[in-house]
């Protein structure tokens, strides 16, 4: 085997999730209707050390490249433009979300909402990203922050992208946030000591 892959190859690899191997994306076909993805794609088996669900799921689409989830997600942290036109581009990447390591799993909307980056955050909910307490608590939404927190009272330690608290989403959000900081911050110094 070749260690030299084609642009067709790579792209052959993009297509597939990164699921195809270096042979097999060198000896892909070259003709135009043979580079359209499969209508069905399976992800290889990894080793489970737990029983396999009796569910198996099948693809109806190609999975999002890990590069292009991975730039949306560090877009929306900081440059709307680059958003806007990611989404314009690759519509399915709105919900998108890349782990970091070990679970940090983290959406666009995620890292809007701990940056403070209001506008970004606005757009994202406004083209339908899914909203949850920390972009809530960034935006300045008390009614919302009140409501999950009396249903859910642990909800005060819960842990963001990169295990930012709540808190620091209130600080990110600035004056417009400032009743749920407060709100927060009284709720957690009422809060009975563990020990």
């Amino acid at each position: 085997m070749s260690d030299n892959i084609t642009r067709r190859g790579f792209g052959a690899i993009l297509l597939t999730g990164g699921f195809a191997t270096v042979a097999s994306a060198q000896q892909a076909p070259t003709t135009p209707a043979a580079q359209t993805p499969p209508a069905v794609i399976q992800p290889p088996e990894e080793p489970r050390d737990y029983p396999a669900p009796s569910f198996k799921p099948t693809l109806r689409r190609p999975r999002l490249g890990p590069t292009l989830a991975q730039d949306f997600v560090i877009f929306a942290h900081m440059d709307l433009d680059n958003v806007k036109l990611l989404l314009e581009k690759h519509p399915a990447v709105l919900n998108a979300t890349v782990d970091w390591g070990g679970g940090d799993w983290e959406s666009g909307l995620g890292g809007a909402s701990h940056m403070g980056r209001r506008d970004i955050a606005e757009f994202l909910i406004e083209k339908g990203a899914r909203i949850d307490i920390f972009a809530a608590t960034m935006l300045g939404h008390l009614d919302i922050v009140k409501s999950l927190l009396a249903l859910h009272p642990t909800l005060i330690d819960a842990k963001g992208p990169h295990g930012i608290p709540l808190l620091a989403h209130a600080k990110m959000g600035g004056k417009e946030a400032e009743a749920v900081f407060h709100y927060i911050e009284s709720l957690k110094a009422a809060k009975p000591p563990l020990f």
